[in-house]
């Protein structure tokens, strides 16, 4: 279990998280949404211990996450936003280096490394170096490094970014499939069909303050199950109902264009924060 205890973050005497608390259960897929620079990927880096809280705590199975605690740091693995590869390094090496740091037995890290480079579609380009695989490549290889040693939890920070949606329907069965195993995985992402089709619970976070913590569809539920976009001379307008019959009867007396569709996390955040994802 992850506990998230009054957590504060300051740059330059400027509060970017603002006494953060929440609880990642253990085998949860749980998400972490917000416009750009609401605090998510700070958050990340809190856990990983890339950044330093300026106050609070950070506990894994109830030991404190620390840089020098580390015993509970090989529990986390992480995939950022940016490319944290070596350019001159093959898949390979990129591969056998993590399972090594790790300490990995020798089978397993080969048997393991082939079976995930394997199922994400990079055997082929094995003995490739890093720098002559396309962004999408790059992206699922850090993935499979992130998920070779099996960690207790994987922080995911925008882990689709850049793949087709081919691609990006493989990693969500992949990490889906990992995750109905027991691994603990927090996503954040700006594709709200991915959190909505990963996440058990999203936390929504603005500006620093977290605002709710929630299921996906309690927050859809929340706002009404069934919008209709109405084509007004000023733009498109989005009214929100709780079922189908109640639109129905709103759109009767409509004379301008409209569509009717089931509620979504974009719909939540346009309405909870005022804007939709940056």
């Amino acid at each position: 279990m992850l506990e998230i205890i009054a957590i504060e973050k300051k740059f330059d005497n400027k509060k970017v998280l603002d006494n953060i608390n929440f609880i990642v259960n253990k085998g949860e897929f749980f998400g972490l949404l917000g416009s750009n620079g609401a605090g998510k990927t700070t958050m990340i880096k809190l856990i990983s211990t890339l950044l330093l809280p300026s106050d609070g705590k950070i506990l894994l199975d109830g030991k404190e996450i620390t840089r020098n605690n580390v015993q509970i740091k090989k529990k986390i693995t992480t995939v950022t936003q940016e490319y944290t590869l070596r350019g001159d390094m093959d898949v390979d090496e990129i591969m056998e280096y993590q399972g090594r740091l790790y300490q990995l037995p020798r089978e397993q890290r080969k048997k393991d490394s082939k079976n995930l480079l394997e199922f994400c579609g990079l055997m082929e380009h094995r003995k490739k170096r890093v720098r002559e695989l396309s962004g999408g490549m790059k992206r699922k290889l850090m993935l499979c490094r992130a998920l070779l040693p099996k960690p207790e939890l994987v922080l995911l920070d925008e882990p689709t970014v850049g793949l087709d949606p081919f691609s990006r329907r493989q990693i969500w069965d992949l990490i889906s499939g990992l995750n109905q195993q027991g691994m603990t995985f927090i996503l954040t992402t700006h594709y709200m069909e991915e959190a909505q089709m990963l996440c058990q619970r999203i936390a929504l976070i603005d500006q620093g303050q977290l605002l709710e913590i929630a299921p996906p569809q309690e927050l859809i539920n929340q706002l009404g199950n069934i919008a209709i976009n109405v084509v007004t001379p000023v733009g498109i307008q989005q009214k929100y109902f709780k079922n189908r019959e109640r639109a129905l009867d709103y759109a009767k007396n409509l004379s301008d264009p409209f569509t009717l569709r089931e509620t979504n996390l974009e719909d939540v955040f346009i309405k909870r924060l005022g804007r939709g994802i940056d």
